[in-house]
Formats: C-alpha cells, sequence, structure tokens
C-alpha cells in the first residue's frame, strides 16, 4: 500500500519475517532519535556493500550508539563495515518495523564514499563488496541479506533514481 504524492510518499508492507513495516521519505516521521542507520552507498560507479558474517551480503547500518547523531553513526558504521570514507551523505527516509517483542526504527542515508581504507578488522562483517549492478533477482538470492529483500530497497532505489539520478 502506498499512499500521498512523489515526494510524500508513505508505504506500508509485511516483511520477510512478517513483521508490519512502515516507511517515508518525510524528515523523521516516526522518530527524531531513531536507534538505527542504514546506507546504501556508491563508490564512484559501483554500489559498495558489506559481507555481514551471518546474514549475507547487505548495506552497511547498525546501531546509533550513546552521544552519537544518525549522520555521526552512518558515518562511522560504513567506515567500520566497509573502510569506506563518507564524502557526502543524503537522508532518503525514514521506516519503522513493528516485530512481535520490539519496534525499529531507522534512517536510510544514501552515502557517495571518497575512499576505501583496507583494514585488520571489519567488525561483525567480511569487508566490503563492490557491484557494478544490483541483481534483478535480489529478494530470492541466497547471497544477500534479509534486509535487502523488503520494499525499503526497492523504494529507496526509486527514490534516488527520482532525486540523484541515480540507477
Amino acid at each position: 500500500m502506498s499512499v500521498g504524492t512523489l515526494h510524500n510518499q508513505f508505504y506500508s508492507f509485511i516483511d520477510f519475517y512478517k513483521n508490519k513495516v512502515e516507511f517515508s521519505f518525510e524528515n523523521q516521521p516516526f522518530s527524531t532519535n531513531p536507534r538505527h542507520v542504514w546506507i546504501i552507498c556508491r563508490l564512484g560507479n559501483h554500489w559498495l556493500l558489506t559481507r555481514h558474517k551471518d546474514r549475507g551480503i547487505e548495506f552497511p547500518g547498525g546501531k546509533v550508539e550513546a552521544g552519537e547523531t544518525p549522520e555521526e553513526a552512518a558515518q562511522r558504521e560504513v567506515y567500520e563495515e566497509t573502510g569506506g570514507s563518507v564524502e557526502t551523505l543524503t537522508y532518503i527516509g525514514q521506516y519503522r518495523v513493528t516485530g512481535k517483542q520490539e519496534v525499529v526504527i531507522k534512517n536510510v542515508y544514501f552515502a557517495n564514499i571518497k575512499g576505501l581504507d583496507a583494514k585488520e578488522h571489519y567488525f561483525e562483517t567480511a569487508g566490503p563488496v563492490l557491484l557494478k549492478e544490483l541483481p534483478p533477482n535480489i529478494k530470492i538470492n541466497h547471497l544477500f541479506s534479509f534486509i535487502m529483500k523488503d520494499d525499503v530497497l526497492k523504494y529507496s532505489m526509486e527514490w534516488l533514481e527520482n532525486n540523484l539520478k541515480l540507477k
């Protein structure tokens, strides 16, 4: 389901784990203090992702730490999980997942990456993954994390194509 205009759209759907997800391009419609971030990254003409040790390939993301803004968390998470240095960070939207035991609210960003540092440790990931294109079968591709399989990615990619002319 979607309601609203192109820049004021609200989407509601069920995710991979049968949780209700609400996604909006509005400025922080669910919380002004989100505790999670997810960052769609681009390095030159490649998408920059990471390989989570348990979940598979996904864009970087994680929790906002105490005393940190969501934007600072986004930059830190990108660096920790990929070695990428954020050149520009653009807010895309925010989503709320209502699970059986908790509610998670996450800001979604687009990051233009200026370079990668080789690191000895990438925390819970195996480091950077560069892809020229995201596969069209991503929703059923076992190499990709469940995070990549819901409509937040789809709507975010549409937003990037319409607003930043990225494909």
